[in-house]
């Protein structure tokens, strides 16, 4: 059985079908956006690195559609982690139609970082998971803010909720979200990192995503 789980013809199944699940459940529910002139920033803007704890992963497909309806048709790249399980969250993002950059803070990190540099340097947006892909929870790992840095880019921390949702027992408590109900979208202010100061940009993002995560549960 655990050979069959394994096999590369099943994982692809299932990113396959966790990605129309994500995207038909994402229809269903009534959202609450708050911070349009971000997302609308997302969409006709500069570059932008979009940051949010890997627990809201499940949710955040509402993110790339709310741009597209603003008339985003940059294309965008997540960063996932080489081990099996990020690569299998890798799928189902590269069927929900964005790309791929492998790499984690734990294994191929500057191979990671290096290519979100190279996507933000010919126009792509970006997402990571500052506390990805193993923890500790709301923990944000400097990486986030390294790249901001570097690249000059500002951060834009998010986070999405649904009121009908299912909390794994995972280190992340992911929140899997449920059809119907609602769901609300938050999006920060978005956040300069500058290059001779980017360590004070890592207790600034994780302010702000946990501010985000806070004013989503409380908009539920």
């Amino acid at each position: 059985m655990k050979r069959i789980l394994q096999s590369d013809w099943l994982r692809a199944a299932l990113a396959w079908f966790a990605a129309r699940y994500l995207l038909l459940v994402a229809k269903t529910l009534r959202w609450r956006i708050e911070g349009d002139a971000q997302i609308q920033e997302m969409a006709t803007g500069a570059p932008l690195i979009v940051a949010f704890w890997h627990e809201a992963m499940p949710s955040m497909p509402i993110l790339w559609q709310q741009a597209k309806r603003r008339g985003m048709v940059r294309p965008a790249v997540v960063l996932a982690s080489r081990h099996r399980d990020g690569q299998l969250i890798g799928r189902v993002v590269e069927h929900i139609g964005i790309g791929l950059v492998s790499g984690s803070s734990s294994r191929g990190g500057a191979a990671g970082l290096r290519g979100l540099l190279n996507a933000l340097s010919t126009g792509m947006n970006v997402g990571l998971t500052p506390d990805g892909p193993r923890g500790p929870r709301r923990v944000c790992a400097p990486g986030v803010a390294q790249l901001a840095a570097l690249s000059g880019r500002q951060v834009l921390a998010c986070a999405a909720m649904t009121s009908n949702a299912k909390t794994l027992r995972s280190w992340d408590k992911m929140r899997l979200p449920l059809p119907f109900g609602h769901g609300v979208l938050v999006c920060g202010e978005l956040i300069t990192v500058p290059r001779e100061n980017w360590q004070d940009g890592v207790e600034t993002v994780t302010a702000t995503l946990n501010a985000a995560m806070d004013r989503a549960a409380e908009l539920l």
